[in-house]
């Protein structure tokens, strides 16, 4: 989990934030591994590694981010390297739940350094605030191969956040790709975002004959 802890984030987003980051760390199985890595002007990981998903684990990360004050500046680089940075257990699909408003400057670079470093994990972010930098999340969200949950009010975030950690407890199927076998074919959607059990995959081809040209 990213936590967004800047100074835009003072008042009723940071408390819709912990209370989201909260919801999810209750839903984590003992067999799931969690870090949580918060920022500002700096980024810090509460873990030095991923941590087993014990009670005492769970207990001291949500009395650890109950202290965090919404403060400072906002620089999301930093802790998009310390979550893409650490080695995943291959034994693990690593998700990283990116909560933030979404209010940055750099979002070329962003772009570019979570396309090429995502690897093998997929990246879901969450608006959080009455004003998101909805552009931005959802990008991020499709460049990371996940999807972007907007919450807008203190009374949607048990709703939202559950409907998102249901969704991602159900993955159905993974790295879907699509081979194309015609030369007049354009695809829009690449990467291809995973299935998750009770959703559909929608990408957008064009062009002539798809159904002879195209394969899952």
């Amino acid at each position: 989990f990213i936590l967004d802890v800047s100074g835009s984030m003072s008042g009723t987003s940071i408390e819709q934030a912990k209370s989201a980051l909260s919801t999810a760390l209750e839903r984590l199985k003992p067999s799931d591994k969690f870090n949580i890595i918060w920022f500002n002007s700096e980024a810090h990981k509460v873990f030095y590694d991923s941590q087993q998903a014990s009670k005492t684990r769970i207990r001291y990360a949500q009395q650890f981010v109950g202290l965090l004050n919404a403060e400072g500046g906002t620089e999301m680089l930093p802790a998009l390297k310390l979550a893409f940075d650490t080695k995943p257990d291959l034994a693990y699909l690593q998700q990283v739940i990116f909560l933030t408003d979404g209010n940055v400057s750099n979002e070329r670079d962003l772009f570019t350094y979570i396309k090429s470093h995502l690897g093998e994990s997929r990246l879901f972010t969450v608006g959080i605030g009455s004003a998101p930098n909805s552009f931005f999340m959802k990008r991020a969200a499709r460049a990371g191969r996940g999807t972007y949950t907007f919450i807008s009010d203190t009374q949607e975030v048990a709703e939202k956040t559950e409907g998102l950690f249901r969704k991602l407890e159900s993955p159905a199927l993974t790295d879907i790709y699509v081979t194309l076998t015609g030369n007049n074919v354009e695809f829009y959607h690449d990467p291809i975002p995973d299935m998750y059990i009770g959703e559909p995959v929608t990408f957008l081809l064009r062009g002539k004959n798809i159904s002879k040209a195209v394969s899952l």
